[in-house]
């Protein structure tokens, strides 16, 4: 337990994973089960000791601990030791899934987990989910929600905010203007300027652009939320302050709206009670105590039953009332920061319509794209979607022209993600752009072919030699099929072998035609391009003929198409590129774009 640890729940001394599985199996064999044994070894080992419990029950019974601890027990208190015993992403990501499963979705669930964890936890929870579900949690999110609380929860889920401590000195004043200026003093709300700065902006930067909010508006920024958003994007919004202003008030606030009132949100108080145990449940106790006048201990116990109760204590550590009226400093400076909301209020309207321009800035689009490399490129799809919650390719397609769209949506690919899209653009259809497919795995080299691959089946769940199978065929298929297999040979050219290729390269001349398409292929398919280079010269002496010559005789159609570009791919690739650059130009001035 390091220097800072705010939890309640710590490692157990002398722990012994097998000693505890086998504790476990006892307490559920037969008749019934021994619930409070399972609650005090569950509550009294930290969430990395469960892990090894699991694995060790699992070693010597061979069967899922969790599965067992479902069938045993039942209810609420069910689902708190079996959410207790997943690592802590993966129970994030299950409470995702709950949340937008199904014909609702929860979006208070969605808020809570997304504007309070870090970003290490969003990207183990977006890891999780994919290995839990296997599927995209973003993608997901995307489906269930909409609007500017879609966006936000997107940039949210990139885990990119800067990191506690980052502070732009020179900005903190701007920031605070820029949020006034998109909300406050125009008519209506800019919303992607909230979305861009309190997604992005590390916490101690955000509370000083707060405090010089209060300043500039004699407004706290919640106030100007609550009168410039509404619905699930205020709440998220709020959320998000909140979690900057003080992360334990938030949840202390959470946990009393779970239990006020008539029922209990039990979803939110295991949640809650399970994530914060082991990283600031004493800081929750302090503000909840501080706010509402009662300790967090003695609210779960008038609310709660049962061995479902006794775990929920558990996990809460302690009854803070029985320490009378001290609390520790920090605790009080937290609340303080929390009511800045309650201040008093001083409307400040200033109304003014905004003029938007109209059309797309194509050519500052084509200055920006054209003069970075692919890499840097990526890095600006990146930071657009954790800026504006947008996705960029998607919004370029809406906004730019057809054959002006292509080429930049084009450009801002991956060259794997660009390569795959060809080869299925040349493929779909009616017909087939034989010349597109060849040129795409002639002039690639293996790391690039097989980089292609793996973007054409995750783009289009479909391997591309399925697809090169389906759309081809004969001798033809084969070959692509060969090359698509980035398997050719790599290293300088092997005098002796490339003597004996070019001897048998030029006794299959003689031979029959699918005699000679094996020999062809086994040596122009498989053979590193400059072993290559040095056969076509030995072919040369042996037969006084050049390769290109016997390629152009003796084969035809796409066969011959495919085999005359690995040879001037192999002699000459900038003049093979040159050459296609030429002819898309000449056959038609737009086909440069088409192919």
């Amino acid at each position: 337990m390091g220097k800072g640890f705010r939890g309640t729940v710590t490692d157990h001394p002398n722990f012994d994973a097998n000693s505890d599985a086998e504790a476990l199996y006892n307490a559920m064999k037969g008749f019934g089960s021994d619930k409070e044994a399972i609650l005090d070894l569950v509550t009294s080992r930290n969430n990395a000791q469960r892990q090894e419990i699991r694995s060790a029950y699992k070693s010597l019974y061979g069967k899922d601990l969790i599965a067992d601890l479902k069938y045993e027990l039942t209810g609420k208190f069910e689902r708190l030791i079996a959410s207790l015993m997943l690592p802590p992403a993966y129970h994030d990501a299950k409470e995702i899934k709950d949340a937008i499963k199904g014909a609702g979705t929860d979006e208070k669930c969605l808020i809570e987990i997304l504007a309070s964890r870090t970003n290490e936890q969003i990207h183990s929870l977006v890891e999780a989910y994919k290995d839990a579900y296997g599927r995209d949690v973003e993608q997901d999110v995307i489906g269930d929600t909409s609007g500017h609380f879609k966006k936000m929860l997107i940039v949210l889920l990139q885990g990119t905010r800067e990191e506690d401590g980052v502070v732009h000195a020179d900005l903190v004043e701007e920031d605070a203007q820029a949020l006034y200026a998109a909300g406050e003093e125009q008519w209506g709300t800019d919303e992607a300027i909230f979305i861009m700065l309190l997604g992005n902006r590390s916490v101690t930067h955000l509370q000083l652009v707060f405090d010089e909010y209060q300043k500039i508006t004699e407004k706290s920024i919640e106030d100007s939320i609550k009168s410039e958003l509404s619905g699930d994007f205020e709440r998220l919004m709020l959320a998000v302050v909140q979690c900057i202003r003080s992360r334990a008030m938030f949840f202390a606030r959470r946990l009393y709206k779970s239990m006020k009132g008539l029922g209990t949100a039990d979803n939110t108080l295991i949640r809650i009670m399970i994530s914060r145990s082991e990283i600031d449940m004493l800081d929750i106790r302090e503000c909840f105590r501080l706010r509402y006048d009662k300790s967090l201990h003695n609210m779960i116990e008038d609310d709660t039953s049962g061995e479902y109760k006794r775990t929920l204590l558990k996990l809460c550590g302690g009854d803070d009332d029985v320490a009378g009226e001290f609390f520790p400093e920090a605790a009080q400076i937290a609340y303080k920061m929390w009511e800045i909301s309650a201040m008093s209020k001083v409307q400040v309207w200033s109304l003014c319509f905004s003029q938007w321009s109209c059309g797309t800035d194509e050519d500052t689009i084509i200055d920006i794209i054209a003069r970075r490399s692919n890499d840097q490129r990526q890095v600006i799809r990146q930071a657009f979607k954790s800026l504006l919650g947008r996705d960029l390719m998607a919004d370029l397609k809406s906004e730019l022209s057809k054959n002006l769209c292509r080429l930049i949506l084009g450009l801002m690919m991956t060259p794997p993600e660009f390569d795959a899209k060809m080869m299925r653009k040349a493929m779909e259809g009616a017909g087939t752009d034989e010349h597109a497919l060849i040129e795409i795995l002639v002039t690639r080299s293996n790391q690039d072919i097989q980089a292609m691959c793996e973007a054409y089946q995750e783009a289009y769940k479909k391997s591309l030699e399925d697809a090169i199978h389906s759309d081809t065929s004969g001798h033809f298929c084969r070959i692509l099929v060969s090359l698509a297999q980035g398997g050719r040979e790599e290293g300088p050219a092997d005098l002796d072998k490339a003597v004996q290729d070019a001897q048998a390269l030029g006794d299959a001349c003689n031979a029959d035609s699918d005699e000679m398409m094996d020999k062809f292929m086994s040596i122009l398919c498989t053979r590193s391009f400059p072993h290559l280079r040095r056969v076509f010269q030995e072919f040369v002496r042996c037969t006084n003929k050049d390769i290109e010559l016997i390629i152009k005789k003796e084969m035809s159609g796409d066969v011959k198409n495919v085999m005359l570009a690995i040879v001037r791919s192999v002699k000459n690739q900038p003049s093979y590129f040159a050459d296609r650059l030429y002819k898309a130009m000449k056959v038609h001035p737009h086909s440069l774009l088409s192919n």
